[in-house]
């Protein structure tokens, strides 16, 4: 008997993906075990450099700096 460990991933749907290429003409006994979710990484949020933050003053219009042909706004 030899004994191999894969993870299988799942879509949607609970269809596995990936499957692994198994024996011809073989007997293969599974056992599914459903493993915890994992952590995602932490979102990290961007932020000015502390020498710029706060510092920032706007002077006029800044909405006419781009011509709205360059927005790609639908009419």
């Amino acid at each position: 008997m030899h004994a191999e460990r894969v993870v299988l991933i799942t879509d949607q749907a609970g269809n596995p993906t990936n499957l692994p290429k198994l024996p011809p003409n073989g007997r293969v006994e599974a056992i599914f075990l459903t493993l915890e979710p994992t952590e995602s990484a932490p979102i990290h949020h961007r932020r000015p450099h502390p020498d710029i933050a706060g510092k920032t003053r706007i002077s006029g219009n800044i909405l006419d700096t781009a011509s709205t042909a360059d927005w790609n706004l639908t009419q």
